[in-house]
């Protein structure tokens, strides 16, 4: 008999709030996306970004792509100098789920991020609500990240959660699967609408 869902986790950035570094860059480079693209693919890397949401320090990742790329000193800067301005808001429509799944009192509902340390106090200032959650776990404060294991098992362990119990929404493929995984329930938002069907196909009351 498949067990009944008694508890909801989100990812943030990307199902909770929007972030996309592009909106810094596209400044930047006066809009020239190709420029955009190609400095995200190959100076400023997600996985670059990734060792700091697992703990490195901001100055060192500065130090270590800077003597890779001196020629793009600022521009790496820039990443964590006008950070806040990767963050356009939240998105409005799963912030809505997210209360209304909270106020119902038959969830509890957790925040599992990839976010870095020193950036996480500023992200509770622009976005209160992240306080609302009944537990969150940052990646850069436990110094290990989506979507490996460990920090997985860090919120199921700290929050007595049952992972068939267990619902994880995020909306990188790679998090869901690790999720999977570890026997957790999962579902790879895309869009709001499809979002609602797949929690109503797990029998959420919304």
């Amino acid at each position: 008999m498949k067990r009944k869902i008694n508890t909801i986790i989100f990812d943030l950035g990307g199902v909770l709030v929007d972030w996309k570094p592009e909106y810094v860059y596209r400044k930047a480079f006066n809009g020239d996306e190709e420029k955009v693209q190609w400095f995200l693919k190959n100076v400023c890397t997600p996985d670059w970004n990734m060792e700091q949401d697992a703990g490195r320090t901001i100055a060192e990742g500065e130090k270590i792509k800077i003597a890779e790329f001196p020629e793009y000193e600022n521009l790496i800067k820039l990443f964590y100098k006008d950070w806040t301005q990767m963050l356009s808001g939240p998105i409005k429509e799963n912030v809505e789920l997210f209360k209304k799944l909270k106020s119902s009192g038959n969830y509890k509902v957790y925040a599992l991020t990839n976010w870095s340390a020193e950036k996480w106090n500023k992200a509770i200032e622009l976005f209160p609500f992240f306080e609302d959650f009944d537990g969150v776990v940052v990646s850069g404060i436990e110094k290990t990240r989506k979507p490996y294991p460990l920090i997985y098992n860090i919120l199921l362990n700290r929050f007595n959660v049952n992972p068939e119990e267990a619902i994880f929404i995020d909306d990188n493929f790679e998090n869901c699967e690790a999720a999977k995984k570890l026997k957790i329930n999962s579902i790879h938002y895309q869009t709001n609408k499809d979002l609602l069907n797949k929690l109503q196909l797990l029998q959420i009351n919304i």
